[in-house]
């Protein structure tokens, strides 16, 4: 699972984000399955949004075609071919981690392949196996 581990270290760099639309062989930023922003300037700081890979995904129930499958570990796997673009799973997910996709009319979820971690200069991102997460917090 991908976590913002410090996210007091965040600088707003979006090197994760460029990170991530490259591993799919796209450029710019509008095809990132992660996204930092602003939360109230630089006095504020940053904030990376990503899926932080739910147990129980409100998207995923959602889902009238059943394009959003369960993950092991968490989270979920689209299948684009079964999606019709409806946006039920954007409006359901909790933390605004997924993103739109507007050339194609789809959503843009992350599949916690951990590419972008190795890109962030600040270690503010982490891929840690879920139940290592759970077992720290207790």
């Amino acid at each position: 699972m991908r976590l913002v581990a410090e996210a007091d270290r965040c600088v707003g760099c979006q090197n994760c984000m460029f990170a991530c639309a490259r591993r799919q062989n796209e450029v710019g930023l509008s095809k990132a399955c992660i996204n930092v922003r602003s939360i109230g300037g630089l006095e504020r700081g940053f904030i990376g949004v990503v899926c932080r890979a739910c147990d129980d995904p409100p998207c995923a129930k959602v889902c009238p075609t059943g394009a959003l499958k369960l993950r092991a570990g968490g989270g979920v796997r689209l299948n684009i071919n079964k999606c019709t673009g409806c946006g039920y799973c954007s409006d359901a997910c909790l933390i605004g981690a997924i993103f739109w996709d507007d050339e194609i009319n789809k959503p843009m979820i992350c599949i916690h392949c951990g590419y972008c971690v190795k890109f962030c200069p600040h270690k503010v991102l982490r891929l840690e196996k879920k139940e290592a997460i759970e077992h720290a917090q207790k």
